[in-house]
């Protein structure tokens, strides 16, 4: 913002110097009688006296002549500059116009302009500073305060042409992330409460197994049909334990994500050259061969944000665990599906672990010293069948490959 009015001000110091010295050469320039003109009445002098006929186009500098023998007051009334001879007892005014030099007119017209200029520039330079620099700055804060994570204060209205829609991007964000963590809070409530729960449950048939053991060591039941019944409560006391750990279980492996899918028809060129805009020159530049296959446009079914949010999820996946040599995407239709593959080289996943490559949190053994959480082609698998389509893997010597199955419309 200080840079902004520095600038401004030195705009205006700048077009003031300018029209200072505008100023300065044309007053220099200003109207001065070079003489000329003299000569010129000096030769139409000479011309009458010689009595030659007397053309006015033949002259630059007079523009009238004027005779009178007796001269009156009208005779002296000219607009131009003129001067008076007498010549065969008559009395001639030639009326002259000095043409050389920058006359008033000029000068204030050109001042005009100037000034016209300068306000029109510094009108601009306030304007961009109102609509723009201001605007902009109330705002500049508004993604490092959501990053912290203060969601609490609602973004102000603007309706700002150029940060409208922004801000209004921000707000929806805000609103998105605000919902995700009362989400997210309610979850591990709901989470914890079930551990305290489950918890709470166990421990009701662990202290029966307990009780049941130590009388068993100490040989409080010295008959056979005793000791059975004792250790058939072992069992169905073992049993409730394993089901409380069932659900436990069940209910870690629940999703955990919530996705929003709005399906409906979008065609597939649409998709594809959203990606390909993307990561060419992302590709490019780490030297990694970006091949898009040639394929028949087609529509299919499903949300074209989530289905690019796919795709991106897998050729960012190709990135980290690729060897950088190329990444490719075919395509072919079987059975009214459009199938969309995408593989990439320098696989080292073990045959034995690709099962496992769309569970939640599972990591292969290849990735070792590559950031990631696991939920890539977890996330990719939940989305696509929210978009009623399919996703598998499959990996061929060192090339792997994720096939999307899209329905077609």
């Amino acid at each position: 913002m200080k840079k902004f009015k520095v600038l401004t001000l030195s705009v205006c110091v700048l077009l003031f110097f300018v029209i200072i010295i505008v100023n300065f050469f044309l007053l220099n320039s200003r109207e001065k009688p070079n003489g000329e003109y003299r000569v010129e009445i000096e030769r139409a002098v000479t011309s009458i006296e010689n009595n030659k006929d007397l053309c006015i186009d033949d002259y630059k500098y007079i523009k009238n002549i004027a005779v009178s023998k007796l001269p009156d007051e009208s005779f002296f009334r000219s607009d131009n500059e003129y001067a008076v001879r007498k010549i065969n007892d008559l009395y001639y005014r030639f009326d002259y116009e000095i043409i050389s030099g920058v006359n008033n007119a000029t000068i204030i017209v050109v001042n005009i302009v100037i000034i016209a200029f300068a306000v029109f520039v510094v009108g601009i330079l306030i304007y961009i500073e109102r609509n723009v620099i201001s605007p902009f700055n109330r705002i500049s804060d508004i993604p490092y305060e959501l990053s912290k994570g203060n969601l609490i204060m609602p973004l102000k209205e603007n309706k700002s042409r150029y940060f409208g829609k922004f801000i209004w991007g921000l707000e929806l964000l805000r609103d998105k992330l605000e919902q995700q963590k009362e989400e997210e809070l309610k979850l591990q409530k709901e989470r914890k409460t079930l551990v305290l729960s489950l918890s709470h449950d166990i421990k009701t048939p662990l202290s029966a197994i307990k009780l049941s053991s130590k009388a068993l060591v100490k040989g409080l039941y010295p008959e056979i049909e005793k000791q059975k019944k004792v250790a058939e409560n072992i069992n169905s006391n073992a049993d409730k334990i394993e089901s409380y750990v069932c659900e436990i279980i069940k209910n870690s492996k629940d999703d955990f994500l919530n996705f929003d899918v709005n399906n409906s028809e979008f065609y597939l060129s649409e998709c594809i050259n959203r990606i390909e805009n993307y990561y060419k020159d992302k590709l490019s530049i780490n030297k990694t061969e970006f091949i898009i296959s040639d394929y028949t446009d087609c529509i299919m079914y499903g949300d074209v944000e989530r289905s690019i949010e796919v795709i991106q999820n897998i050729i960012e996946n190709a990135i980290k665990y690729g060897d950088g040599s190329f990444i490719k995407i075919d395509f072919c239709t079987e059975e009214n599906c459009r199938l969309i593959k995408i593989s990439n080289s320098g696989s080292t996943l073990p045959e034995g672990e690709m099962p496992h490559v769309f569970e939640s949190f599972w990591r292969g053994s290849n990735s070792d010293n590559v950031n990631g959480s696991g939920l890539g082609l977890y996330i990719c698998r939940q989305l696509m069948i929210l978009m009623n389509g399919e996703v598998y893997a499959e990996q061929k010597g060192n090339v792997f490959s994720v096939i999307l199955v899209f329905r077609m419309a």
